[in-house]
């Protein structure tokens, strides 16, 4: 699908049908959002994939009423980590170092440079930061679903303390940031006929 009809096309569901999404679509959804845009490359956050009936149904407490946590084919949560410092950048640096088969010597100064940024951070400026990328990888998401005529709705509208607890999220390292219900859409959600409200293209972009 050309990318300007898909954008068209996508709209936030509000009701769901009951037919789930292949397996292998998901996969390759998550792996398009796997590869999105991150500073420095770090991707300070996890995707976690909620199948389990039972564990959506305590999740639905803490979703103010929405129940397309329930229904859904398949439920995104994009959490952030908690803990951003020197351990994230080293993992990184190795990562790199491995891939691109460079000594980490060589490395070093990039390192250190991104390390001395999050010395200049307190606690609540990082974790800022790090569920800041989220909404970047979310951005990838929501576009390649497009593309990809699977339908979504993002989140922010939630409980995200209740999501930790219910997913055991602090034992990980990481807290909720937004959640995104995948699946296909219910032929008698009203909204996927209204017409998509944007402004136009002279107010929104401005030349300088």
């Amino acid at each position: 699908m050309n990318m300007i009809n898909a954008l068209n096309w996508r709209y936030a569901v509000k009701e769901f049908s009951s037919e789930k999404i292949e397996e292998q679509k998901v996969q390759e959804l998550l792996t398009a959002t796997r590869l999105s845009a991150s500073a420095y490359g770090l991707q300070p956050y996890r995707l976690l994939v909620v199948n389990d009936i039972n564990t959506r149904r305590q999740l639905l407490n803490h979703a103010m009423g929405q129940d397309k946590v329930l229904n859904c084919s398949h439920l995104i949560v994009f959490a952030a980590q908690t803990n951003v410092g020197d351990d994230m950048v080293n993992r990184y640096i190795k990562a790199v170092a491995t891939s691109q088969n460079i000594s980490i010597d060589k490395l070093q100064g990039y390192a250190d440079h991104i390390k001395d940024v999050f010395t200049g951070m307190d606690d609540t400026q990082k974790r800022e930061w790090a569920h800041q990328q989220t909404y970047i990888a979310l951005g990838t998401l929501l576009t390649a679903a497009a593309v990809m005529k699977i339908d979504s709705c993002p989140m922010t509208g939630f409980e995200s303390k209740g999501f930790d607890r219910v997913l055991g999220l602090h034992e990980f390292g990481l807290e909720s940031s937004i959640v995104c219900p995948l699946g296909i859409r219910h032929p008698d959600d009203n909204n996927a006929h209204l017409p998509k409200v944007r402004y136009d293209y002279s107010e929104m972009v401005i030349n300088i």
